[in-house]
């Protein structure tokens, strides 16, 4: 059976559309952006398995073709829309992953398959999230950017998947990049047992929570266990537990939340999602770090309070 690139290529900021523009016209507007994301992939060689309402599910043979295609829909569509209305601006939002997929009544089925959707649901507006196979596959002479975020648990897979992103901005400086020469994914750190507390800090508001103690909520809620008062944080607006040995942070707000990654400069867009917290990192919660204002938690994972 022979290896295929899957993208998912998916819309963000539908739900705002239809508040403006109304089911009809909202409906015309998304099936020409469809449409034309779909022409996009088919002129670089993909196929078009299906549309799934605000976003389309493709296949590649060749892996460079794919990557060609993503990186055009982004920089077409970015121009697009630059003078949209913000309530009209609906961003791109990719995963991608290589492998062998089961195709079956015109659908596509297996790993690979849920890796890529996996990936555009954890991918933020304006980001192509790639397997560490896409990015192996490059050509030698591509001049392809991406940036490694490590291993991330994926939902429904018991092994983490290394994901890089594809950094295709042309005004991103070249020294945040890896190069295609090193393809070894930079490790969070890792403690010698896996750690007890996690230490949360926000303003001068501090507190430690012990694997006891969790789960937790962040918010703005007096119930919540650790409140952050912001009007863009939900009441209850994101969850920390523990599970399988690791700390777990999952989005459950209205505005969504990020993680950054000391160690690496990666930030992970959450979405009812959730990603495994590494060491040390920040969350911002209701608007990403972009947005200076933005009300942001500083997390560490010790063996000890203080440590």
């Amino acid at each position: 059976m022979a290896e295929v690139t899957v993208i998912f290529a998916d819309l963000t900021g539908s739900t705002g559309v239809f508040e403006s523009l109304g089911n009809v016209k909202a409906t015309q507007a998304i099936t020409r952006l469809t449409r034309w994301i779909a022409q996009v992939c088919e002129t670089f060689g993909g196929h078009v398995v299906k549309y799934l309402g605000d976003g389309v599910l493709i296949v590649f043979p060749d892996n460079n073709n794919a990557i060609a295609a993503v990186i055009e829909l982004q920089r077409v569509h970015r121009d697009r829309i630059r003078r949209w209305p913000e309530q009209l601006k609906m961003h791109l939002q990719v995963g991608m992953a290589r492998g062998e997929i089961v195709e079956q009544d015109g659908d596509c089925f297996g790993d690979t398959v849920n890796v890529a959707s996996r990936l555009s649901d954890l991918s933020g507006p304006e980001q192509i999230l790639a397997t560490d196979i896409v990015i192996q596959q490059l050509l030698p002479e591509s001049l392809v950017r991406f940036r490694c975020l490590g291993a991330l648990d994926i939902r429904g897979r018991s092994e983490p998947c290394v994901v890089y992103r594809i950094e295709w901005q042309p005004e991103v400086m070249p020294e945040s990049f890896t190069v295609p020469a090193s393809l070894m994914p930079p490790s969070f750190p890792q403690a010698a047992q896996s750690p007890a507390i996690i230490e949360l800090s926000w303003l001068d508001v501090k507190a430690v929570f012990t694997r006891s103690e969790l789960p937790i909520f962040l918010g703005r809620d007096h119930e919540s266990q650790f409140i952050v008062q912001d009007p863009r944080v939900s009441r209850r607006h994101a969850r920390i537990e523990w599970r399988s040995g690791k700390f777990y942070l999952e989005d459950v707000s209205s505005y969504g939340t990020w993680v950054s990654f000391s160690n690496n400069a990666a930030v992970m867009a959450l979405r009812r999602q959730e990603c495994v917290l590494p060491l040390e990192g920040t969350i911002a919660l209701g608007a990403p770090f972009e947005d200076f204002t933005v009300p942001t938690v500083s997390f560490k994972l010790v063996d000890h309070p203080g440590h």
